[in-house]
């Protein structure tokens, strides 16, 4: 499999600490089908972190060694 080519444009915003990322829309998304963000597991992996998020299930972390804690 071919990997889709995608280039992007990235320019420094007004304010110092933005930037402005602009990409082609069409191959955005072949690039996302090509890495699989359209599968249906993928996208019940991202609702599933969703849900843990709003119901606080979620651990800020600073660092790995938090995960050892």
């Amino acid at each position: 499999m071919r990997m889709a080519k995608l280039p992007v444009k990235i320019t420094q915003g007004t304010r110092s600490k933005t930037y402005r990322v602009e990409v082609d829309a069409a191959r955005m998304e072949r690039l996302a089908a090509a890495f699989g963000l359209f599968h249906p597991d993928f996208l019940k992996s991202v609702d599933q972190a969703e849900r843990d998020v709003l119901a606080g299930r979620v651990k800020k972390i600073r660092s790995f060694d938090d995960l050892s804690e």
